[in-house]
């Protein structure tokens, strides 16, 4: 069932509630160029186990609005608020990959985890997707520039530039068009200011507030956001677990499914 939240700033943000009448509840932010959608082989598969899935379209995403501005993390944090409190959320698991995770990781910090017992961290681009003077890991400030000048220039290739590196296992040539679809949904100006938020922002006092159990995901041949973040993670959260990949990219909850979906089960039945 899919419906719209108005939050702050007269923004709707679309949501997909699976299963509503279950009181176990996973809560998805996906992440950047998709929309909630890149779950959907852990949609097809918990909601059969008697999950309630809610995933959220980011602001600029999806379904969702898509307004000039508001693409910072306290902002998209805020929307996520603005949902959980519309949506009566509390008790739940909040999955976030890639920029959602990031997007979660501020949360946990600017709402004090509001409503969350569970947090997991699927190849999330935090403390710092781009390599610092005081922070030598991620990737270089340079790379980040070049998105966000095809976004502008010509944001179709630069969207299947990205989808060829998104995975480790292979792909169908169907599966690769889907990718890019979901990206096409997006705006192109959210697309290239949440790659300036990258470069603009940091989370590292927000990982650090975290006080939930946490599992972090990542793949070890993530190309883009690089493994060793998920190390940084993991130091950084009390109570967590890392958990690698071995055959998986960026895209681990479709690269080994399977073993992703477990996982995700055992954590929050744990």
């Amino acid at each position: 069932m899919g419906f719209y939240i108005n939050v702050k700033g007269d923004v709707n943000i679309y949501v997909e509630d699976l299963n509503p009448e279950c009181k176990k509840t996973i809560v998805f932010l996906h992440g950047w160029p998709a929309n909630h959608n890149l779950f959907e082989y852990q949609y097809d598969w918990l909601t059969q186990l008697g999950y309630r899935c809610i995933g959220i379209d980011t602001r600029g995403f999806g379904n969702s609005d898509k307004p000039a501005h508001g693409y910072d993390y306290d902002t998209l944090s805020d929307d996520v608020r603005g949902v959980v409190e519309a949506m009566g959320l509390y008790n739940f698991t909040l999955v976030g990959h890639s920029t959602g995770g990031a997007i979660a990781v501020r949360y946990m910090g600017r709402h004090k985890g509001f409503g969350v017992t569970r947090l997991v961290l699927v190849a999330a681009a935090a403390p710092s997707l781009i390599k610092r003077s005081d922070f030598p890991y991620g990737r270089d400030k340079e790379v980040i520039l070049q998105i966000i000048e095809d976004t502008y220039n010509d944001r179709s290739h630069m969207l299947r530039n990205f989808g060829d590196m998104f995975f480790f296992q292979h792909t169908s040539q169907a599966f690769s068009d889907w990718l890019f679809y979901l990206g096409l949904q997006a705006a192109g100006w959210a697309t290239a200011a949440i790659a300036k938020t990258w470069i603009d922002e940091v989370l590292f006092t927000d990982l650090e507030a975290i006080r939930v159990p946490t599992l972090i995901i990542h793949g070890i041949h993530d190309k883009i956001v690089p493994f060793e973040l998920g190390e940084v993670q993991h130091k950084m959260v009390r109570n967590s677990k890392l958990v690698p990949f071995e055959f998986s990219g960026h895209g681990s909850f479709y690269d080994q499914k399977q073993e992703f979906n477990e996982l995700l089960v055992r954590f929050i039945e744990s």
